[in-house]
């Protein structure tokens, strides 16, 4: 019986995850943009004809791509990758969680809170979410008060 490997998308992904908890952001990165390019570059839908891969994991290596953009404070780079993993994946909260968080860091108040209604639509235990939601209601209605 022959022995059945994974796609190669499927390992370049795995070891973009294993870079990416181990703190390896540059390698986590080259490794997430090749594994959306593979995916980009493979039939509609986004995976290769007898691929395993699906839309979710698509979505997550744009959200940890985000990520990585994030910790070094390019914000602008990081919400393309949390817009395309939404558009990828729209039931996935986490990258409408992590946009949320940088539209509240610009001041964009009105879109964060989309953003987090949003994530708590699909998923309604997201204390994270819950607190940030809150917490951006008082900070928009702080800066009405102030009239800035």
């Amino acid at each position: 019986m022959e022995e059945q490997r994974a796609p190669e998308g499927d390992a370049t992904l795995a070891r973009a995850q294993a870079r990416f908890e181990k703190g390896d952001y540059e390698a986590a990165e080259a490794l997430y943009s090749a594994y959306i390019r593979q995916c980009v570059g493979a039939a509609p839908g986004g995976a290769a004809p007898g691929s395993k891969r699906r839309p979710k994991d698509l979505a997550t290596a744009y959200n940890n791509r985000g990520q990585i953009k994030y910790f070094r404070v390019d914000f602008d780079d990081a919400m393309d990758d949390y817009t395309a993993a939404i558009e990828v994946q729209p039931d996935f909260e986490v990258p409408y969680y992590n946009r949320g968080l940088i539209l509240y860091r610009l001041g964009y108040f009105d879109s964060a809170l989309e953003d987090f209604k949003k994530v708590l639509d699909i998923n309604p235990g997201f204390q994270d979410a819950t607190l940030s939601l809150k917490q951006t209601i008082l900070d928009k209605e702080e800066k009405q008060r102030r009239n800035y």
